[in-house]
């Protein structure tokens, strides 16, 4: 008898901490609801400032819809959300506008870092978003 106390009281356990494991994740996600501003990109030999004299990109997540969306310092784009704990993929197809842009290499550099990132962290209490690739953190955004 206790020998089956003992197992239902362990099975308790264990399934109380996969929920509150998939509570946790589920917040992570959650906070990446809203508009986020680019204030950091590795790569370009070109200071951030030249990059983006005009406007600076921007990336919204809706996850009622499922869906990405913002503009990349001169055309917008779109997308389908694919987030799976702390790993996102942005490598499906998106919608990109096609205006002429005076901002020379800027959106190219976005939406080609963009295609990299393989996860995400939030930090600052959720106000900073880093997409990270590997290991290595290519863009910093925060909350608008």
């Amino acid at each position: 008898m206790i020998k089956n106390v003992l197992i239902l009281v362990f099975l308790g356990v264990v399934l109380m901490s996969c929920n509150a494991s998939k509570a946790q994740k589920r917040d992570s996600v959650a906070k990446l609801e809203g508009t986020w501003e680019l204030n950091y990109i590795t790569g370009p030999r070109i200071a951030f400032d030249g990059l983006y004299s005009n406007k600076k990109p921007t990336i919204h997540f809706d996850l009622k819809e499922n869906r990405v969306s913002g503009n990349n310092s001169c055309n917008s784009f779109t997308g389908n959300l694919s987030v799976t704990g702390n790993k996102i993929d942005f490598t499906q197809p998106m919608a990109v506008t096609r205006m002429m842009c005076q901002d020379g290499q800027g959106e190219q550099v976005f939406m080609n870092t963009l295609q990299k990132i393989t996860s995400y962290d939030l930090t600052d209490d959720g106000k900073t978003l880093n997409f990270i690739s590997g290991d290595i953190a290519m863009m910093r955004f925060t909350k608008k």
